[in-house]
């Protein structure tokens, strides 16, 4: 299972905790908001491509 973390922040502890439960065994990918022109087109396709998709804020 492949599980896409979408980022508005940069994670704190707390969240990078939480993180690395629930992506435990699984396979992973991150996408980070909080950066000059995030590529939108991008996190459609990574959206698509996986099988679930997290927002942490």
């Amino acid at each position: 299972m492949k599980i896409l973390n979408v980022y508005r922040s940069e994670p704190d502890e707390t969240t990078k905790k939480l993180i690395e439960i629930v992506t435990r065994d699984r396979e992973k990918d991150d996408f980070f908001l909080n950066v000059d022109n995030p590529d939108y087109d991008l996190l459609v396709e990574k959206i698509f491509a996986a099988d679930q998709t997290i927002s942490w804020w």
